[in-house]
């Protein structure tokens, strides 16, 4: 670490300290060369890596965004808003775990409707509508087929009289 004084590389740590959260770290230095005193703070940096459109352009993750399409995907569905931020974060983790500088937005996309997928049949129909860019009936009665293939068999409810 460089002293901010004298600008002389050599500095020696004398006392070192955690918050109480246990996420930043307090360090009280002194310069070697001039023997005055400072004080640094070291902090986790997550960075989320950037989207890479189908273009090739790139952008920044937007939390923003993601959480902007959810909703949308989630109009007036019975899903609460403790559901969604759950699975926010579980994209986000993802993400972070898959420690990569770039990610296709194909990628993320799939993230998404993974997650929709188990939070609601109806967003998740909704989302892959506009990511996939359907053309017509048929893609939208594969997914339903698809929907329906993987889906556990409910009881059926016995008509009256039976």
């Amino acid at each position: 670490m460089k002293c901010p004084f004298c600008s002389t590389p050599s500095t020696q740590v004398t006392d070192t300290r955690e918050n109480d959260e246990g996420d930043i770290v307090r360090r009280r230095r002194r310069c070697l060369a001039c023997d005055k005193r400072f004080t640094t703070y070291e902090r986790i940096e997550l960075r989320m890596p950037q989207v890479v459109k189908r273009n090739g352009s790139r952008t920044e993750y937007d939390h923003e965004k993601l959480r902007a399409s959810m909703k949308l995907a989630l109009r007036k569905r019975p899903v609460t808003a403790e559901s969604v931020d759950s699975a926010i974060s579980r994209i986000e983790e993802k993400l972070l775990s898959l420690g990569e500088r770039e990610i296709p937005s194909e990628k993320l996309g799939e993230l998404v409707m993974r997650e929709l997928r188990k939070l609601d049949k109806i967003a998740y129909i909704r989302f892959a509508s506009v990511y996939r860019n359907f053309e017509d009936a048929e893609e939208f009665s594969e997914v339903i087929r698809e929907l329906s293939a993987r889906a556990p068999t409910r009881a059926r409810k016995p008509k009256a009289g039976e």
